[in-house]
């Protein structure tokens, strides 16, 4: 357990990683309704995972609009492929305990 990247397993960052793994990017409100965070609570995990480079933040315009799009950095994917692969060693090796 030891190995589990932090930055990704606290629940709320995990959720909204596996959530842009899922997608080339993500504008902001549709990680926020998916996620069921708060905005506030939204923003601080994006900041952490932003900082450890796992996140890239762009803010545009769709018309006059404000838009926030989020995407997965390559060093984001990469950390969250170790973080499954870490979590599913560890559930194996947990499962066949007796």
């Amino acid at each position: 357990m030891t190995d589990l990247d932090r930055v990704i397993h606290e629940p709320g960052r995990l959720l909204i990683v596996a959530l842009l793994a899922a997608v080339k990017e993500a504008d902001f409100l549709w990680i926020q309704r998916e996620s069921e965070l708060t905005k506030g609570n939204l923003s601080s995990h994006l900041s952490k995972l932003e900082e450890a480079g796992y996140v890239e933040i762009e803010k545009t315009y769709r018309g006059k609009v404000p838009l926030t799009l989020l995407r997965l950095t390559r060093h984001g994917k990469a950390a969250f492929d170790s973080y499954r692969r870490s979590m599913n060693g560890l559930l194996a090796r947990t499962a066949a305990r007796p």
